[in-house]
């Protein structure tokens, strides 16, 4: 039954994410101007995107063959492998492939539907801010919803398949036997991360020089070719990059805490029989809570609605708010249900914790990079007396926003290890960690949405100045822009706190 559920809460969010591109693509495509201008964006980054998958299939397949080979030929069994070498080398190396396909898809996904709904956005700001804020924020959400749904589906589908194909007696060790999907995935979000982030750093920096540096002319000036490239690089680094790497940072941290779950069961498995509950219960238990958070997030992305008078930012915080309660309130019935009798409330707090280690990093990203904070206002203030100001300011800005970070984590870690540990259950502690993990990335559709919600407005704002649209009409792209950025910075620091948390439940 629990299978049952996250597959098909999966293929729910996929539908959600249908129903949301459905409603982007109606929305209307602006002036032939804007058009020509959206085109040129969108064969940049197709073309970008060919380019980078190529060689990422070649890698991808050179290094699946060499991991058959090893586990095949090379390495020693041992009598705690899941299975005989030919089946342990052939499903490490497909879950491998199918990690690795996965992850590109994601990406692609990301940048697919952000070239499409820029050009919208952007026709929409020419009405007002509510269509042009639901649009970019729709168009994100198909991408996060389609992350998540993927990750959440293929690590269920290879658990059932391979359970189905009674690969292995002990199902316990499944896990093991699927953990390769997460490597793959982790495998194409290295390249999808540092290429994309190093093209649009490259471009915009490009952009600059040539425009406003040499040239003393406006950003997204038409008269600046180099403005396209800049435009390009949003949706290869900060959609497709992005779009890969919480697509990996999901998918380790699903078979990660399956495998700690299977340690939790049989390091008490007379507790579990005395409430009738089965190791496949307590394995999909990580998967369960994660699929609430889809329709926890569903529901955030419907609430978003604002004026032209109102902070952009405001609404989109209302609207993940909404879905950190409901993730909340998820963790609760999927802790009562698959971890029920005394020792479940620890568990649920420390899903609790995880969701509020999520909040806290959209507050310190805020503060350090929202313009209405006092970070962005003394750089801004150190930028009237020079450039070398400026460096020493935002550079020292940089390196303060890392501390909070590091404490919440380590605080999130210590916390939820100790709930775990004080629940009763034998050799909880680090499932304690798992659980916080899991709640940490309740909310990942929608954080993701916001992600993809940046680079959509930045080209949306690019797309009205280039095409030299009224100046109230640019007013408008410039508050999403700037709210835009903001919500990028967020989930990058969101990224990493998920890819550390991820790091050490595999450890």
């Amino acid at each position: 039954m629990e299978l049952y559920l996250v597959l098909g809460i999966s293929v729910i969010g996929r539908l959600f994410a249908v129903y949301l591109l459905r409603n982007v693509l109606r929305r209307d495509v602006g002036t032939p101007q804007m058009r020509e201008i959206s085109d040129a964006i969108k064969t940049g980054a197709e073309a970008f995107l060919r380019r980078q998958n190529r060689t990422i299939a070649t890698m991808a397949i050179a290094l699946a063959a060499l991991i058959y080979i090893l586990y095949a030929f090379v390495r020693t069994p041992t009598v705690h492998d899941p299975s005989g070498p030919a089946a342990l080398a052939f499903w490490t190396t497909l879950s491998f492939i199918l990690g690795a396909a996965c992850s590109v898809a994601a990406g692609y996904m990301g940048m697919w539907i952000s070239i499409r709904s820029n050009i919208r956005t952007a026709s929409e700001a020419m009405k007002g801010m509510n269509g042009a804020l639901q649009t970019a924020l729709r168009g994100g959400a198909v991408s996060g919803f389609f992350v998540v749904a993927m990750s959440l589906l293929g690590v269920a589908g290879l658990f059932g398949i391979v359970n189905a194909l009674d690969i292995t007696k002990d199902v316990s060790k499944i896990p093991l036997l699927i953990v390769g999907y997460g490597f793959g995935a982790s495998f194409v979000a290295l390249f999808a991360q540092l290429g994309g982030g190093i093209y649009t750093k490259a471009a915009d920096v490009g952009a600059d020089l040539v425009g406003k540096v040499e040239a003393g002319i406006p950003e997204d000036d038409p008269r600046n070719p180099a403005v396209i490239a800049d435009l390009v690089g949003d949706n290869v680094g900060d959609c497709a990059g992005r779009g890969a790497d919480l697509f990996e940072s999901t998918a380790a941290e699903n078979i990660g805490a399956m495998i700690l779950a299977a340690g939790l069961y049989m390091s008490n498995t007379a507790y579990f029989e005395s409430i009738g509950m089965s190791m496949v219960g307590v394995l999909l238990f990580p998967l369960v809570a994660r699929a609430f958070g889809i329709i926890a997030s569903a529901i955030g992305i419907l609430v978003v609605k604002t004026t032209d008078q109102e902070d952009p930012m405001k609404a989109l915080n209302r609207g993940y708010y909404v879905a950190a309660t409901l993730a909340m309130i998820g963790f609760y019935f999927a802790s009562h249900w698959l971890l029920g009798g005394e020792h479940y409330f620890n568990f649920f707090l420390c899903g609790v914790i995880g969701v509020l280690t999520s909040i806290a990093f959209v507050y310190i990203t805020q503060y350090y990079t929202d313009y209405q904070h006092r970070p962005a206002v003394f750089i801004a203030e150190a930028s009237q007396t020079g450039p070398a100001t400026t460096i020493i300011a935002g550079l020292a800005v940089g390196m303060e926003s890392t501390g909070l970070p590091v404490l919440v984590i380590g605080a999130a870690i210590v916390s939820t290890y100790l709930l775990g540990q004080s629940s009763g259950l034998v050799h909880a502690g680090l499932f304690g960690t798992a659980v916080g993990t899991m709640g940490m990335l309740g909310t990942a559709a929608y954080i993701l949405a916001m992600d993809t919600f940046g680079p959509i407005t930045d080209n949306a704002g690019g797309i009205i100045e280039m095409s030299r649209q009224p100046e109230e009409v640019r007013k408008r792209t410039d508050r999403l822009d700037a709210v835009g950025n903001t919500t990028k910075a967020l989930t990058k620091g969101y990224a990493v706190g998920s890819a550390g948390l991820a790091a050490f439940l595999l450890f």
